[in-house]
């Protein structure tokens, strides 16, 4: 009988939560502004899913380098299109050369391969961890809830890329020490937004209900609780992969993040921001693709916050 009873529990759980993702998405695809998210984010992921075909040279190799190359590949070329009258007999550079002869282009698409994992892997980084001390926070409370929060709020006193510049500069500059910081300071966003539903949810009745039946803590907090409790994160993740994005591309146009010759937007912006007037081109392409990324981001993550707003139902 209890075994019946829990699996028409568990059968009902997952219609509640295949219906409400459902709902979710019809309520987003109704918002005009996150389906422009929508999209732009499908565009970035298909170039970094097919960077390596798409691009027409290696984005690391100068094209002096580069065997049986013609082009006049002996000093920074502007862009040569030839459907806008650029001589058929020079290679097509659409984008132009950067000042140590490479393809803008081809680094560009690699660029989006290389942002696109920063602003993913260091939000899964962050909500994991802050996932984790939110909960335990909320859930036990006591002690261990002062002593996670006060630990946050130390993190929070500091801005978070001052912080990050901090951080990789007693662990030394490179990508992944810059990806290790990021995460750091991303922390404790996540766990205050997880400790703020723990202690909404837990004082949920099915919650008193699965206690009253001597449901164990570990039970009662990994899967009853939290599953309920993820939604702010959802969002909040979202935005955050933004925020990683735009901290990876300063840490990099400071010289702390992605090494030369590696392709990542803020090192292309560090290396040519001299070069503003003379070859305006290489400085408005990857600030350009900064600013769609995030737009793209926080477009979508605007929509999740409204479509997963159960005050926001009757828009729908």
């Amino acid at each position: 009988m209890a075994n019946t009873i829990s699996t028409l529990n568990a059968e009902a759980l997952s219609l509640e939560s295949v219906s409400l993702w459902s709902v979710t998405w019809k309520r987003l695809l109704r918002r005009k502004s996150a389906v422009v998210g929508i999209f732009i984010l499908g565009l970035l992921i298909f170039i970094a899913l097919t960077a390596h075909w798409l691009a027409p040279y290696d984005p690391t190799a100068s094209m002096l380098d580069i065997p049986g190359y013609t082009g006049q590949a002996t000093k920074r070329l502007p862009p040569c299109i030839h459907l806008l009258g650029c001589s058929q007999e020079e290679p097509q550079h659409i984008m132009g050369l950067d000042g140590n002869i490479r393809d803008e282009f081809s680094r560009l698409l690699y660029g989006a391969r290389l942002s696109l994992m920063v602003g993913f892997a260091t939000v899964t980084f962050a909500i994991v961890i802050g996932t984790v001390l939110g909960a335990l926070a909320g859930y036990l409370g006591g002690w261990v809830d002062n002593a996670i929060m006060r630990v946050m709020d130390v993190l929070l006193a500091f801005p978070s890329l001052l912080l990050a510049i901090a951080i990789v500069t007693v662990l030394g500059p490179g990508l992944i020490n810059a990806l290790l910081a990021i995460g750091i300071v991303s922390i404790p966003a996540y766990a205050r937004v997880m400790r703020s539903s723990v202690l909404s949810v837990r004082e949920m009745d099915y919650v008193s209900a699965t206690r009253s039946l001597g449901g164990n803590a570990y039970d009662i907090l990994f899967r009853r609780i939290l599953p309920n409790a993820l939604t702010p994160l959802i969002v909040q993740g979202t935005l955050g992969i933004a925020t990683a994005i735009l901290d990876s591309a300063a840490l990099s146009f400071l010289g702390l993040g992605a090494q030369p010759p590696t392709p990542e937007w803020g090192a292309m912006l560090g290396s040519e921001r001299n070069q503003v007037f003379t070859a305006p081109h290489l400085v408005f392409y990857p600030g350009l693709a900064i600013m769609l990324t995030v737009l793209a981001f926080n477009l979508l993550g605007d929509g999740l916050r409204d479509a997963l707003d159960p005050r926001l139902a009757h828009v729908s």
